[in-house]
């Protein structure tokens, strides 16, 4: 009975029963904006040689500058951007993935004890799911995900980390480390292109206290692509987001207000710019919408890291960035009060 329960509640499991139509709940809604099916170049950016303003030889700050105020551009013309040359070994990131579909390639009574019952209403949602209750009208995403903390390790809990395949946690922790020192790097950028100490845009979302977590999205392959969406439009609650997708395109871009689909590019990671970065910067950086596509005959999958401050944390507009030319343009909260009140927003628009 309770294998029959699980049947209707997991996408993969939907997915993989031969259905020829996309359910009722999965049906995308209508378009507002113009589908623009063509393909976009997300700026790239390279971010080998020393990436550090600490380097005093003119030639290496030249540099540095450089690669600082291209992430800055983008950050604040698109609220995306890509990286290259991050640091992170490929056989890292081809381990990471292989993980992670081991997992998901698992039968079900297997991931179901990973399931978090509760669904999304403690302040952090860990564990495998489907439906996320803070969707934008209701309806339901082709995906299934598992969350869980891979920063700060006090934070940490491996019994809510797959068991299987053996090589989860080393492979795991050790890409949390690597996307770490990737997400300092990107925040001292963001402060020196606003005009302020290196260290004051990652002090502000909590410093060493910053959290990081890790979503695996899983999107099967769907009979009526056309019909559903992986993931509805939404921006990240997140500062910032490191993604690792697989070589399935499909993440797409509110543009110009109209969709536009990112160019898959390998070897890159994705980097979204979130709504706590939006606000520390009184708008200069842009949190965007953006949801995902799904394919009739591949499996996508993505590993986005959301780096978030505590939750107790007061994040606001910072003070260098107001004057009377510049006012504040968002209030100050914990990311507590935030989170709550993006999701109460959320549910007004289901029932509206």
């Amino acid at each position: 009975m309770a294998m029959e329960k699980w049947a209707f509640n997991r996408v993969q499991t939907l997915a993989d029963s031969g259905i020829q139509t996309v359910p009722p709940q999965y049906v995308r809604p209508v378009e507002k904006a113009h589908h623009d099916p063509n393909s976009f170049q997300v700026p790239i950016i390279d971010l080998q040689l020393p990436f550090s303003p600490e380097k005093h030889d003119h030639i290496y700050k030249d540099q540095y500058d450089s690669i600082a105020a291209q992430i800055s551009s983008a950050a604040e013309s698109w609220g995306f951007f890509q990286i290259i040359n991050h640091g992170i070994p490929d056989e890292l990131l081809q381990r990471l993935q292989t993980a992670g579909r081991e997992f998901f390639d698992l039968p079900l009574e297997e991931k179901e004890p990973y399931a978090n019952l509760d669904g999304v209403t403690d302040d952090r949602f860990e564990g495998y799911g489907t439906k996320l209750k803070c969707t934008s009208d209701g309806r339901q995403g082709w995906s299934d995900f598992y969350f869980h903390m891979v920063w700060p390790p006090s934070l940490i809990d491996f019994n809510k980390w797959p068991k299987h395949p053996p090589f989860y946690r080393e492979v795991t922790e050790e890409y949390g480390r690597q996307v770490l020192g990737v997400v300092d790097k990107l925040l001292s950028a963001f402060s020196i292109n606003l005009g302020l100490e290196e260290s004051t845009v990652g002090n502000a979302l909590g410093g060493e206290n910053l959290e990081m977590e890790l979503k695996i999205n899983y999107y099967p392959a769907c009979p009526q692509p056309d019909m559903a969406l992986g993931v509805l439009p939404h921006t990240d609650m997140s500062a910032l987001t490191v993604l690792k997708p697989n070589d399935v395109p499909g993440l797409q871009i509110l543009r110009d207000n109209e969709w536009v689909t990112a160019k898959h590019v390998p070897d890159t990671l994705i980097i979204h710019i979130g709504d706590q970065l939006q606000t520390l910067s009184n708008g200069r950086y842009k949190s965007v919408l953006h949801r995902t596509l799904v394919s009739k005959d591949k499996v996508r999958m993505s590993w986005p890291v959301f780096c978030i401050p505590p939750l107790d944390l007061v994040v606001g507009p910072l003070k260098q960035l107001i004057d009377e030319n510049h006012p504040p343009l968002f209030d100050a909260m914990t990311y507590r009060e935030f989170k709550q009140r993006k999701k109460t927003k959320a549910k007004k628009q289901q029932s509206s």
